[in-house]
C-alpha cells in the first residue's frame, strides 16, 4: 500500500533536528543556534513561532516581538498536551471502530461458510433426489417393458404353435395322396379331413395383443430454467449512519391508534438503496427499559421499510431502529404518547368536496388543509434531515403585486426568478429566489399578447417565458422582462395546461381538454403529439368513475416535466398516476394509485425532476407532496406541516436547489427546503 511505502516523519533530517532539540531540552542541557555557532537559544519570536539566540533577535528577527523562551515553553507544554489529549481520547473510539468493523468481516465471512455449506447440502441433496428418480424411471421402464413382452410372447408362442400344426398337416396330407394307395387315401381323408377343418376353423391371435410404443419424455427446459434460477444471494449495501427515518410516528403517538414510520435505507455514500431484504429491528421501550409495544415491520422490496406500532399507554418512551444491529441515524428516538382526546381538533380530519383545478366539472374528495399548526409543531431545528422545512411563502388572495387568485403553474430560471401563473388575475407574477417581487405583465383579452386564465408556465433556454393559455387555446412566449414575442399552437391547442421545455428547445404541452401532449419546436412547428382519450398506459383518462361528475367532462393530464434523460413526465389527474414516456412520446411506465398511502395519489398536479431523477410530485387531493426516484418507487414526502397546503399546484425546483409550489387553496406560493 501506498501509506506503508512512505517514509516515516522521523526519517527525515529536519526531523532529527526536531528530536535532538526535544531530547536536549528534556535531558536539561541548553539549545544551540544552528544559525550562530557556540551562541544558547535562549528566545522565542512569536511571529515565526521559532526558538533563536540573542545575535537573531538583533538580526533577521529584530523587528519582531520576542519573549524569552523559558516563558513560552510552559504555554507550548500545556497545548500539547492538550492536543495530545484530544487525539488519546479518540484511541477508545478507533480501537472500538475496529473491534466493530473486524466484527463485522468475521460474521461475513462465518455467513459465507454458512452459505456454501447450505449450497454444498442442497446440491448434494438435489443429486441424491436426482439418482433416487433415475432409478425409479428405469425400475418402471423395466416392468412395462417386461409386461408388453409377457402379452406378445404368449401371442407369439400361440401363433408359432398353430403354424407348425398346419404347416405338419399339410405336409402329411400331402404326402399321402401322392404316395398313398387308395386305402390309405380313404383313411388319411377321415382322419384329416377333421383336423384340417378344425385348424381352418381355428381362430389364431393374428392381431398385435400389444404395441412397441414405450419412450421417455423428460421435460428439462423448464427444469433447467429452474435449476439456472435455483438460490438468490440476498444482501444489500445499506449501513445504519446513513439510513434515515421518517413519519409523525418518530417522535409522537396518540395512544390506542396505529403509528407508521418509513425508514429509507442508505448506503456508506449516502446513496439510496434501491432492494430490500436488509435486517431491520425495531423496538420501543419504556422508561424503565421494558418493552412498551409490539412492533411490525413491512419490506417495501425497494429499500423503505414501513415500521408499525400501537402504544396502549401515555409517556415517555425510547424508539430504537436498529439496521444490522447498529442505530440508524438519529435513533433512539424520543417517542411521547398522549390520549386522543388531548389531540387539538383540526380540519385535517374532515374530508369535503371540491371541485377540480381544471374547472370541468369533475370533482374529487379532497381533505380540508386549512389548520392551525401542529400539536406537534415546534421552533427546535428537526432532526430528521428528509423531514425538510418551510423557507418562506409569498402571497395571500387579491389582485395587487404579490397577491393570487388562484394560482396554477409555477416555474424557477436559472438565474434565480420564480415565476408564478396567477390564474384568475390574468397575469404572470416574477420573483426573486429569496421571494422578493420583481416583475408582473399581462392583461385579460383574446388578443395576441394578452391572458385569459394562463396555468402552465416555463422558462426556456433563453430566458424567455412560456405560458400556457387555458381559454385562449395557445402558448404565449414572453421575453424575461414580459414583452409579448410570439404564439403557437392556435388552431391545434383545445386547453392547454401544463407547459415544460425540453434539451432540443422544444415546447412540451399537456392540452388538458383534449387528453394528449403536443409537442413543438420554439417557433410552433408541430414535432409531435400522444396521447387521447382512453384506457391504455399511452391515453389519459376518459371513463367516468364514482367521484367524477356524471354530467361534465373528464379532461385528466394536468402537468408535465423533462427529466435528465429528455423523457417526459406527466401527472395524469384523474387516473391517479404519474407517466413517463420517451421524447417521442413512447410509453415507458406508470406509478401511482388512487388512496392515501405511500406513493398513492388523490389526483396529482404539479411534478418536477431534481439532478439527481428524483420526481417531485404535488399530490393535490392529499394535499402533499412526494418523493418518488427515477423508477417512481417512493422515497419520502417533503415536511409541510408547519404551514399545510390545500390543493397544491404547480412545482418547480429553484435554482438554489428548494421545493416552491403553488398552494392554489391558499392563494399564495411556498418554497420548502429540499434535501436530495
Amino acid at each position: 500500500m501506498e501509506v506503508l511505502q512512505r517514509e516515516p516523519a522521523c526519517s527525515r533530517p529536519e526531523a532529527f533536528g526536531v528530536l535532538e532539540s526535544v531530547s536536549a531540552a528534556a535531558a536539561g542541557k541548553p539549545l544551540c543556534c544552528p544559525n550562530h555557532e557556540g551562541k544558547v537559544m535562549e528566545f522565542y519570536c512569536e511571529s515565526c513561532e521559532t526558538a533563536m539566540c540573542l545575535d537573531c533577535t538583533e538580526g533577521e528577527h529584530r523587528d519582531h516581538m520576542t519573549v524569552p523562551l523559558r516563558d513560552v515553553v510552559e504555554q507550548h507544554k500545556a497545548v500539547l498536551k492538550t492536543q495530545l489529549d484530544a487525539i488519546r481520547s479518540r484511541l477508545p473510539q478507533l480501537t472500538a471502530a475496529i473491534e466493530l468493523v473486524s466484527e463485522i468481516s468475521r460474521q461475513l465471512n462465518e455467513r459465507k461458510t454458512e452459505a456454501v455449506t447450505e449450497i454444498n447440502s442442497t446440491f448434494e441433496e438435489l443429486e441424491r433426489v436426482m439418482h433416487q428418480r433415475k432409478t425409479a424411471l428405469i425400475t418402471d421402464l423395466e416392468n412395462i417393458c417386461g409386461a408388453k413382452q409377457k402379452v406378445l410372447h404368449a401371442q407369439l408362442s400361440s401363433l408359432l404353435q398353430g403354424k407348425e400344426h398346419i404347416q405338419s398337416s399339410c405336409s402329411f396330407t400331402e404326402q399321402a395322396l401322392s404316395h398313398g394307395n387308395a386305402t390309405e387315401v380313404l383313411l388319411v381323408q377321415k382322419q384329416m379331413s377333421e383336423r384340417v377343418t378344425a385348424l381352418a376353423r381355428h381362430d389364431f391371435p393374428e392381431k398385435p395383443h400389444q404395441n412397441a410404443h414405450l419412450h421417455c419424455q423428460v421435460e428439462t427446459e423448464g427444469l433447467r430454467r429452474s435449476i439456472q434460477n435455483l438460490g438468490v444471494l440476498l444482501t444489500t449495501s445499506a449501513v445504519a449512519h446513513t439510513s434515515v427515518a421518517t413519519g409523525e410516528g418518530l417522535r409522537h403517538a396518540a395512544t390506542g391508534q396505529h403509528q407508521t414510520v418509513t425508514v429509507t435505507t442508505k448506503d456508506k455514500d449516502g446513496e439510496l438503496v434501491r432492494t430490500g431484504n436488509a435486517v431491520l429491528k425495531a423496538e420501543i421501550l419504556s422508561a424503565d427499559g421494558n418493552r412498551a409495544a409490539e412492533t411490525e415491520i413491512t419490506d417495501n422490496k425497494n429499500g423503505t421499510y414501513e415500521v408499525g406500532y400501537t402504544l396502549r399507554s401515555e409517556g415517555e418512551y425510547s424508539f430504537c431502529l436498529l439496521l444490522y444491529g447498529q442505530p440508524i441515524r438519529g435513533s433512539p428516538f424520543r417517542l411521547r404518547a398522549i390520549k386522543p382526546s388531548d389531540v387539538p381538533q383540526s380540519p385535517d380530519d374532515v374530508k369535503r368536496r371540491v371541485k377540480s383545478p381544471s374547472g370541468t366539472g369533475g370533482h374529487i374528495r379532497q381533505k380540508a388543509l386549512r389548520r392551525p399548526s401542529s400539536m406537534y409543531s415546534t421552533t427546535k431545528k428537526k432532526e430528521n434531515p428528509i423531514e425538510d422545512e418551510l423557507i418562506y411563502r409569498v402571497g395571500s388572495r387579491g389582485r395587487e403585486k404579490g397577491e393570487f387568485t388562484n394560482l396554477q403553474g409555477i416555474s424557477a430560471s436559472s438565474n434565480g426568478r420564480v415565476v408564478v401563473a396567477d390564474s384568475n388575475n390574468q397575469c404572470i407574477q416574477v420573483f426573486s429566489n429569496d421571494g422578493q417581487f420583481k416583475l408582473r405583465f399581462g392583461v385579460r383579452g383574446r388578443s395576441p399578447g394578452q391572458l385569459q386564465r394562463p396555468t402552465g408556465v416555463t422558462v426556456d433556454m433563453n430566458g424567455d417565458i412560456v405560458v400556457a393559455d387555458y381559454d385562449n387555446r395557445w402558448v404565449s412566449i414572453f421575453s424575461s422582462d414580459g414583452k409579448f414575442k410570439n404564439k403557437i399552437g392556435a388552431g391545434r391547442l383545445m386547453g392547454p395546461k401544463g407547459v415544460a421545455v425540453d434539451k432540443n428547445g422544444h415546447i412540451i404541452t399537456v392540452d388538458n381538454k383534449a387528453c394528449c401532449v403536443f409537442i413543438f419546436q420554439s417557433n410552433g412547428k408541430l414535432v409531435t403529439k400522444f396521447g387521447g382519450r382512453g384506457t391504455s398506459d399511452r391515453q389519459f383518462a376518459e371513463k367516468l368513475g364514482p367521484n367524477f361528475n356524471k354530467s361534465g367532462s373528464v379532461f385528466s393530464p394536468h402537468f408535465v416535466t423533462v427529466n435528465n434523460k429528455n423523457e417526459i413526465i406527466v401527472t395524469d389527474f384523474h387516473n391517479h398516476s404519474v407517466k413517463v414516456y420517451s421524447a417521442d412520446g413512447e410509453f415507458l411506465f406508470k406509478f401511482g394509485s388512487h388512496g392515501e398511502g405511500n406513493g398513492q395519489f388523490n389526483a396529482p398536479t404539479g411534478v418536477a425532476v431534481d439532478a439527481n431523477g428524483n420526481i417531485i410530485v404535488a399530490d393535490w387531493g392529499n394535499s402533499r407532496i412526494q418523493v418518488f426516484d427515477s423508477t417512481g418507487s417512493f422515497l419520502s414526502y417533503i415536511n409541510t406541516s408547519a404551514d399545510p397546503l390545500y390543493g397544491p399546484q404547480g412545482l418547480a425546483l429553484t435554482s438554489d436547489g428548494h421545493v416552491a409550489v403553488a398552494d392554489s387553496g391558499n392563494h399564495c406560493f411556498k418554497v420548502y427546503r429540499y434535501l436530495q
